[in-house]
């Protein structure tokens, strides 16, 4: 197979953006930040009053204690944790897989990143041995692992790291002196949340963790930039928090004063911001569902997406079908599906896998609907699987697939 120009995707240039959700604007948002468009005076650097109080009352909700000042917003997750880092220093660890844009963060600053692996039940939170092995090596090699990230619900594998693995982690970390950073973008897209528990590292070790969020996982449009993170209410935790507002003051990282109306709004979680997530949600994990069925029925493996707005299927048992295809490794295997797809199908390579390993991010937005008139028929209706649009979409999806199944 021809391989694609690579111009534009270098390993910091290039980064598939997370998952959408493909619905329209709830309107009470739309008319939210309109009435604020005529705000001249700038949001100070990590968020004005406004922003910082709705959400203390979003962290208070979810069991997680606050104030104003243990809090900083910014114009998206990347800054944030971009200033973040810079605030702690030392090299980073993160699970592999991981989100496709942590590492770049860590390259701009030019940190060393290590990637340790996941147990075998979810993604997003390391192996504890494997963590405490990692840790060892590297400073064996003369490094200075400082600082964890990791995700309870996680981007790329969709899945939710149970309560015991999370707990497992973090203690490890913490006796190493390793300070986490818990991203948690995704803890409000539970497919099931009466029948699977999320538990914050943040409670579990509250003076060793900072809570990051990017509210475009279930709250705000992507276009409208803006993440909060939550310090722990320490000395340290304050003193992190002032270094980080220094880097975010330097870089000129200040939410639009509408776009920061409009999220304080959605976390202030009146009903109509609550109900469309909702709705999203088990939109999503319907369309998910049924995309993990077909992986799986082709020969793929993946975990059952418990979050978001995706699924992550390795396709090495069908690597016979997709060497004669020309694929071999994973980003042949994107090339591939995207062409396939008609739609970006990042390769593991992305998030931090062997190039070797055939395994994709797969989105399920495009599996709504082409317009936006489709999109909210698919969040509307009873039964959206059965929908002409949804149905033609799942069909072509597993199709791709299917000619790929091993002949018996």
């Amino acid at each position: 197979m021809r391989r694609t120009a690579t111009e534009g995707r270098g390993p910091v240039r290039y980064g598939p953006h997370a998952p959408e959700p493909g619905l329209p604007v709830l309107p009470e948002l739309a008319a939210v930040l309109g009435a604020a468009a005529d705000r001249t005076e700038p949001e100070p650097p990590g968020g004005g009053p406004l922003l910082r109080d709705a959400a203390c009352g979003y962290w208070w909700r979810r069991g997680l204690r606050c104030h104003p000042e243990d809090l900083a917003a910014a114009p998206g997750a990347q800054p944030l944790l971009s200033a973040l880092m810079a605030a702690h220093g030392g090299d980073v660890l993160m699970p592999r897989p991981c989100p496709a844009w942590w590492a770049p963060q860590a390259r701009l600053l030019g940190r060393p990143a290590y990637h340790v692996p996941t147990p075998a039940e979810c993604g997003g939170v390391p192996d504890s041995y494997a963590l405490l092995e990692t840790v060892r090596r590297v400073r064996v090699e003369g490094g200075r692992p400082a600082l964890l990230l990791l995700s309870v619900a996680d981007d790329p594998t969709a899945t939710v790291a149970p309560p015991e693995v999370v707990r497992e982690a973090c203690e490890a970390a913490v006796a190493e002196g390793l300070h986490i950073v818990s991203d948690e973008t995704w803890r409000d897209t539970l497919h099931d949340p009466h029948d699977t528990v999320l538990v914050s590292p943040a409670e579990m070790c509250p003076d060793d963790v900072t809570v990051l969020c990017d509210l475009a996982g279930s709250l705000t449009p992507a276009a409208w930039p803006a993440a909060i993170a939550r310090f722990p209410p320490t000395g340290r935790g304050s003193d992190r928090r002032a270094r980080t507002l220094d880097r975010l003051t330097a870089l000129g990282a200040q939410i639009a004063a509408p776009v920061a109306a409009a999220a304080a709004h959605a976390l202030g979680e009146p009903e109509p911001v609550t109900t469309r997530a909702a709705a999203t949600a088990a939109l999503h994990a319907r369309v998910a569902a049924a995309a993990h069925h077909a992986v799986l029925a082709a020969g793929g493996l993946a975990l059952p997406p418990r979050a978001g707005r995706h699924l992550y299927a390795d396709l090495g048992p069908l690597r016979g079908r997709l060497a004669e295809r020309g694929v071999s490794d994973s980003m042949e295997l994107e090339e591939y599906l995207t062409d396939r797809l008609g739609t970006p199908v990042p390769g593991g390579h992305r998030f931090g896998d062997e190039l070797g390993a055939l395994r994709v991010r797969l989105a399920t937005g495009p599996l709504l609907g082409a317009t936006p008139e489709e999109r909210m028929e698919s969040l509307t209706a009873a039964r959206p699987l059965e929908l002409p649009h949804v149905a033609h979409a799942l069909n072509k999806f597993g199709s791709a697939f299917a000619e790929l199944q091993e002949p018996r």
